[in-house]
This record gives structure tokens, C-alpha cells and sequence, in this order.
């Protein structure tokens, strides 16, 4: 792993107290409506920064950016963020209520790391898993560029064998009561400790020595930071304190018990010759079909429970007949022949079988004269059913497009490990670690 550094916040409420009503969820899970919500409650939220324009999965005006950067320059002359005068980490715990049994917690660090590019490293490496799309990059830079300032912290993950990290964060939370509370609509308590001795810091950092960082969360982040560097030294205005050498961090270990992957579901649409028995006939030559409950619930249930049928099983959801079937590949590994090169951990990925053999084999020649077709990405059966209903969520494709929705089980954490290991990348959206991290608690300024 790229050593690990303290450093010095920018922060709400000088880093102690409740700031329920200053923090937010990350950009790209936000709409208008949300933004408008957060900022009803007050005003220096900091969705006022963070999200200068809706949607972000594309670049907005250059007014929206520079009206963010002239706010966030207003709220540090004004005394609402403060930055701190001594470096320090974050012990960062996330507890999420349950419907029923003990709530989960999620215990992490939040750090500064080397921004050094994806891939195997002497010592550790950051090493990325899902592919990335364009627009999110050219508005998270645009953003980046405007405030000089990392507003939001990248989710990484490390192996944490030996669980010495862990342990150590955990004794940390249990020592003395957090330093900052936040508590947003969804429930999610957030807690902070602020972590400013020096040999906490240094036994933090000996814990982690030689491992890897696995990219959770943060892709089109990271790759702006690593964007945002190397046009600082094109301009040759950065020497080698400059803060924009190091990205903030939350770190996870593998072996943490409140890690959770939830899945992320595809619904398909406009396709123009699409019917369910029409997809059905044409990708007979490729999968075998049971039929299933035509309730999203118990299609997703059923699918949980038929391990036996292997990794590439699906539910298929006909969203106009409510039709629904388990779908199982007729060969084994059947991705072996287009991807030899792959590891098989990647082969195994319902989100690639569903984008290289149902998307791009059946669905697009076969059911839309090779057009590309819509895609959306819910994480819930609820979202999926009102995908399906014609109900816009946020998740893509638009309102009213939905004819098919494929159900599928969270990607394996480690899948994660393996095909960021062999140095590959998933398909995009193959992973939705859950609960997302907060905007808000903590921010790097880049100057």
C-alpha cells in the first residue's frame, strides 16, 4: 500500500458536534429534488458545493462551478469550515439500523494516500475494479479544479489479514465517546474520531504496510485526482509538499464484519422488437429456462436460494406480462471462448454474462437491429418494480422505458480482490457497497 498520512481537515463545527444537517449522500446518488431537501433544512449544507448542477453524470455550465468555488471561499472566510492546524486521521464508523436483529457497523480510517496511478506497486498498489464512464470525470474535475479541494473522500479497501487494522480502529471507538455525530433521513448514524497522537497514527500505519488498496467506491473521483495532478505539473506550478500529491481516503479492512455488497439489478429497454417470447427464442441457443413466481419478491428470493445453478443464474422479469423465469447459461463458462485472457473470477460475473452474452449477443443484434439499448441500474427490488411500473428513480434509462429486468446476486467480495489482483476491470456497475459515505464530514483542500 501507498503510505498513509494524516492530514489537515477542512471541516464543519471545527470537527466536533452534530452536523446532521451539514452533511449529504455522495453526488451521483442525488436529483434537484434531494439537493432542494438537504438545503431546506440549511442552507450551508454542503450539497451546495459537492453538487453545482444536476445531473452530475455529465458536465454542466462553467457559472454553476464557479458560483461552488465562490461559496466554499465565503463559507472558510465566514468561520462555517474551518481547517485544521494539526494533521490528523478519522476513526469513521457507519451503523445502519436493521428491520430486525443487531444493526451493522461499518469501522473504516479515513487517511491521505500517495495519488499514484491504478495498478500493481513495490509495496502495495491502488488498484481499481469496475470500468468508469466519461461525463461523472469531466464534472468531478470541473468541480475539482474550480474549489482546489477534495470534497468527498474515495471508499478503498485493503485485505487486513491478520485483522491488526480492524483491531485497531475498534479499540479506538471504544475508548471515548466520537467527536462528530450525523444522522441523515435514511438512518445511517455516522461517527467520528478524530485521531491526532503519534503513535496511534504510526501503529495505523505499520498495520497496513505492503497491502493493496481495492477501489470500493470513488473510480471517477480517483481518476480525477490522478487528472488534477498531472495538469499541475504541466503547468509546473506544484512543488513537492503540494497537497494535490496525496487523495483522501476512507480504508476499510476485507475482514471488517459491517461490509456489505448489495446488488445492482439491470432493467433493458427500447428495444424494438422486443416481446418476452421473442427474447426468449432468441436466446434459447445460449440458456435454459425455469419458470418462476411472476412476484419481483419471491423471483428474487428463488434466485438467492438456487446456488446449485452456479454464479451466472438470473432472474428475467417481463415488466409488461409480469412473466418470469431463472435463466442459466447451457454451457459451462461460456465466456471462456470470447475472453480467454480473463480470470475466471471474471468470467463468473453475472454483470459481464449479462452485458457481453444477453446484451450484446441476444437482446441488441437479435431484438433492436443492433442499436444500443437502455439500461438502468436499481440496487433494490422495490426500484426495480418501479422501473418496471414506469416510474422514474434516478437509476437511468428514463422514464417509462423498462421491458426487461434481470435479477442478480451481489458480486463477491472476493471477486473484488481477485480481478483487481490480476489487474482487470468489471463491467460497469458491478458492485454497490452499502451504506454509500457521507459528503461533509471531512474535505482535503488541494492548495
Amino acid at each position: 500500500m501507498p503510505p498513509v498520512y494524516p492530514f489537515q481537515a477542512l471541516q464543519y463545527l471545527q470537527g466536533r458536534g452534530d452536523a446532521s444537517t451539514l452533511i449529504a449522500p455522495p453526488y451521483d446518488v442525488l436529483d434537484a429534488a434531494g439537493k432542494a431537501a438537504l438545503r431546506s433544512k440549511n442552507a450551508h449544507n454542503i450539497v451546495a458545493i459537492d453538487l453545482p448542477h444536476v445531473p452530475p453524470r455529465n458536465l454542466g455550465p462553467p457559472a454553476a462551478y464557479s458560483s461552488a468555488a465562490k461559496t466554499l471561499c465565503e463559507w472558510n472566510a465566514n468561520g462555517i469550515l474551518n481547517k485544521r492546524h494539526q494533521p490528523a486521521m478519522f476513526a469513521y464508523r457507519q451503523t445502519t439500523p436493521a428491520a430486525s436483529g443487531p444493526a451493522s457497523s461499518r469501522c473504516g480510517m479515513v487517511v491521505c494516500v500517495d495519488t499514484v496511478p491504478f495498478g500493481p506497486r513495490a509495496g502495495g498498489g491502488i488498484l481499481p475494479h469496475e470500468e468508469t464512464f466519461s461525463g461523472p470525470k469531466e464534472d468531478r474535475l470541473a468541480l475539482m479544479k474550480a474549489t482546489k479541494t477534495q470534497l468527498s473522500p474515495i471508499f478503498g479497501l485493503h485485505p487486513d489479514e491478520q485483522r491488526h487494522a480492524t483491531a485497531l480502529i475498534h479499540s479506538i471507538m471504544s475508548a471515548r465517546a466520537p467527536d462528530m455525530t450525523a444522522r441523515m433521513d435514511d438512518g445511517i448514524l455516522h461517527e467520528v474520531w478524530t485521531v491526532s497522537d503519534n503513535p496511534t497514527i504510526t501503529a495505523y500505519q505499520a498495520a497496513l504496510k505492503g497491502q493493496d488498496i481495492f477501489i470500493a467506491d470513488g473510480h471517477h473521483r480517483y481518476l480525477t485526482a490522478l487528472t488534477y495532478l498531472s495538469e499541475c505539473h504541466k503547468r509546473g506550478d506544484i512543488h513537492p509538499t503540494y497537497p494535490a500529491h496525496r487523495t483522501m481516503m476512507v480504508l476499510v479492512g476485507m475482514s471488517d464484519p459491517g461490509l456489505i455488497i448489495w446488488p445492482t439489478h439491470r432493467v433493458l429497454g427500447g428495444m424494438a422488437n422486443y416481446t418476452f417470447d421473442a427474447f426468449l427464442a432468441a436466446a434459447s441457443p445460449h440458456m435454459v429456462f425455469d419458470p418462476a413466481p411472476s412476484d419481483l419478491q419471491a423471483l428474487d428470493r428463488l434466485l438467492d436460494s438456487r446456488d446449485t445453478l452456479g454464479p451466472l443464474r438470473v432472474g428475467l422479469y417481463d415488466c409488461a406480462t409480469k412473466r418470469a423465469m431463472i435463466a442459466t447459461p447451457k454451457i459451462p463458462d461460456p465466456l471462456a471462448a470470447r475472453f480467454p485472457e480473463k480470470p475466471k473470477a471474471w468470467r463468473d460475473l453475472a454483470v459481464a454474462y449479462i452485458q457481453y452474452i444477453i446484451v450484446e449477443q441476444i437482446a441488441q443484434p437479435l431484438l433492436n437491429a443492433g442499436a444500443p439499448i437502455k439500461w438502468a441500474f436499481p440496487h433494490t427490488i422495490k426500484e426495480v418494480a418501479d422501473i418496471g411500473a414506469g416510474i422514474e428513480t434516478g437509476a437511468g434509462g428514463g422514464k417509462g422505458f423498462a421491458q426487461l429486468a434481470i435479477i442478480v446476486r451481489p458480486t463477491p467480495l472476493e471477486a473484488v480482490r481477485d480481478v483487481s489482483r490480476a489487474n482487470q476491470l468489471m463491467p460497469q456497475k458491478s458492485t454497490f457497497f452499502y451504506p454509500k459515505l457521507a459528503t461533509g464530514l471531512f474535505m482535503h483542500p488541494l492548495e
